[in-house]
């Protein structure tokens, strides 16, 4: 298993941007595929963006397209999401993730394929 904690979170005016990182620990964090994740209040967890093991491939959610921007460093242990152009309803808790499997080259977009979470960081974007 891998740890995780989140960092970069704030308060921000509709336009912004902010980039959120993920620090990991654990020998094997790069044969981890990565995701961030994201829950405002009253609402499901929903996905936000992946990359796999490799860096090589990844996924975002139609709201988030061509806005965010999800990026990793092996050597660091670290995954970035970088977020421009926020908007309000971009407002929750943002999660990052790691795969329950090593070494895979499909993206995950669903909650039950990652084993591991970190606390969360908040993110409020004002109108």
């Amino acid at each position: 298993q891998v740890q995780l904690v989140e960092s970069g979170g704030g308060l921000v005016q509709a336009g912004d941007s902010l980039r959120l990182s993920c620090a990991a620990s654990g020998r094997t964090f790069s044969g981890y595929g990565m995701g961030w994740f994201r829950q405002a209040p009253g609402k499901e967890r929903e996905f936000v963006a992946t990359i796999t093991w490799s860096g090589g491939n990844t996924f975002y959610a139609d709201s988030v397209k061509g806005r965010f921007t999800i990026s990793r460093d092996n050597a660091k242990k670290m995954v970035y999401l970088q977020m421009n152009s926020l908007k309000p309803e971009d407002t929750a808790v943002y999660y990052c993730a790691a795969s329950r499997l090593l070494y895979y080259s499909g993206t995950y977009t669903r909650r039950q394929e990652y084993g591991s979470w970190g606390q969360g960081t908040q993110v409020t974007v004002s109108s």
